[in-house]
Order: structure tokens, then sequence, then C-alpha cells
């Protein structure tokens, strides 16, 4: 309930969590039924960055701040320029002011008929804020609930057979791994067909491969692990690094993410900035 996602938008994590997204949205907008995305830990969708919170720690200039002018690369996944000209749009449409776009404006930008979003946030202020974001949008429907009780009574939707989860947790609690690690296991229970995509911080490396093991130790499979560090993750007080964990994932799926972490270890960091794509546990 302390988290206010406006401290950290548009930073290196949110640069790489909604590119993939987008990607994940493109893998599923490749089959004409309809699908549901079900967004968990939604925040206010749209993020000033000019404003008090995000000029407080200026995350975003090491984010967004870095690939705005970017010229168009043709040998870059299409997921990277797809996602900038959202971005891009999102700022023309607030007169140029610096505005970024979170998680559940990019799915709703993305949407076709028949397909639906579902955001869950728990914060009061923020939770007003989303209502007003989509209050003229009836394919987007906004829930103040817990996201993690989410997964158990709006899974699976009723909206249409397959889909995405998306949870991105604050990580305020110091058992939030394990809280995750049962969450992807009930909604994988609930909605087996679903993609299931998790965001989790890489601080160091202890805590993300106890992550990955109640994982495997569950009989968790198709697990695959994309992961983005600006430093070696050796310093427990810092943000090293962004990780996204991904259940169900699309056919071939590896390469898309791959070719995505590369392309954006070349503008994100300090030189240091490596990426790694595997699978935690194989299909």
């Amino acid at each position: 309930m302390n988290y206010r996602h406006s401290y950290h938008a548009g930073n290196f994590a949110d640069v790489m969590k909604h590119v993939v997204l987008v990607a994940l949205i493109d893998a599923l907008r490749r089959k004409p039924s309809a699908f549901s995305v079900l967004d968990t830990h939604a925040g206010i969708g749209m993020y000033d960055l000019s404003g008090r919170e995000a000029q407080a720690t200026g995350e975003w200039h090491g984010g967004i701040g870095r690939l705005l002018d970017v010229p168009s690369d043709p040998e870059a996944p299409a997921c990277i320029g797809e996602w900038l000209d959202i971005v891009r749009a999102t700022i023309a449409a607030h007169d140029g002011q610096m505005f970024y776009t979170g998680s559940p404006a990019i799915v709703a930008d993305m949407l076709r008929p028949g397909d639906t979003l579902t955001c869950c946030e728990l914060h009061p202020e923020d939770q007003r804020s989303l209502r007003r974001l989509f209050r003229n949008n009836p394919a987007v429907s906004v829930h103040g609930r817990n996201g993690y009780e989410a997964v158990t009574a709006l899974l699976p939707p009723r909206q249409a057979k397959r889909g995405l989860v998306l949870m991105d947790p604050p990580f305020e609690r110091t058992d939030e791994f394990h809280t995750l690690a049962k969450a992807i296991i009930t909604a994988r229970q609930r909605f087996g067909n679903g993609i299931i995509a998790t965001w989790y911080p890489i601080k160091h490396r202890a805590p993300t491969h106890a992550f990955h093991n109640a994982l495997k130790d569950a009989g968790q499979r198709n697990l695959l692990a994309l992961e983005l560090t600006l430093r070696p993750p050796l310093d427990p007080t810092r943000l090293n690094g962004s990780g996204l964990l991904i259940a169900n994932p699309p056919f071939r799926f590896e390469q898309t993410a791959r070719a995505i972490l590369t392309t954006l270890c070349r503008y994100l960091g300090d030189g240091e900035t490596q990426a790694e794509v595997e699978w935690v546990v194989p299909e």
C-alpha cells in the first residue's frame, strides 16, 4: 500500500518489462480468437515524468530517456519500435509533455474488438486515477482488489479461453518471492492455457535462485527466465537488474526475447549491461 510506481516509472526495468509485454501481446494477436489480459498490480497506467515523484529519483533518464530519440533500427525486433510508437503517441497526446505509458495503457492500446483487459489496483488514489483513465473504454475493467486474490477470483477469464496474466508486485514484503511463486502455481492451475508473466527485481542472486528453485520443486514446467542486469548483482541494497519469468511462453519466444534484450543492452546501463535468456524448466 505504500509503494508508488510514479517514483520509478520509465526506468530501465520498465523499459524491459514493457517491450516484452508488447511482444507477448503481438503473439496473442497472431490468432483471430479473442484474448483476455489480467494485470494484477496495475498502477495508474499513465505517469507524468515531469511530476514531483519522477523528478525526485530521475530514474526515467536511464530508461525511456535513453531510447526516445533512438533512430529506427531495421535489425531490432519490431516490438521495440511498436512500444516506442505508443510512448511517443502518449507524449504527443499530452502536447509534448513527458508522460510515460504504463502496462495497462499499453495493453489497452493493443486490444482488438472482443479482447479485454482487467486491471487490479489496491491503492485507493491510484485506483481512482486508473478508473479515470479508462472511464470511456468498455473493454477495460478496474477492480479495487488485492492482485494475488484476483488470481483466484478472476481466473479463468470469462471472456476468452486464452490470454495473459501480468504480475508486477511492488516487492515491499520480505516474503514477496514466496507469495509470487504460490500465485504463479495458482494461476496456472486455474488458467492452464494462459501465458503467465511475472516481474521480479535482481539485487543479488540468492533470492532469484530460490524463487526459480521453488517453482522447480513444485513440479512447474515450461518456465522461461529473461534477465537484464546493469551491473553484477552483488549489492543487495541496489536494483542491479530486472527479471521476467514467463510460464507457457509463445512458441519460440526465447528467440524473440534474446533479440529484445540484446538490443536493449546497447542503450541501457553504462557498459556492464548483460542479458540472459534461459529455460528454468523446459516444457
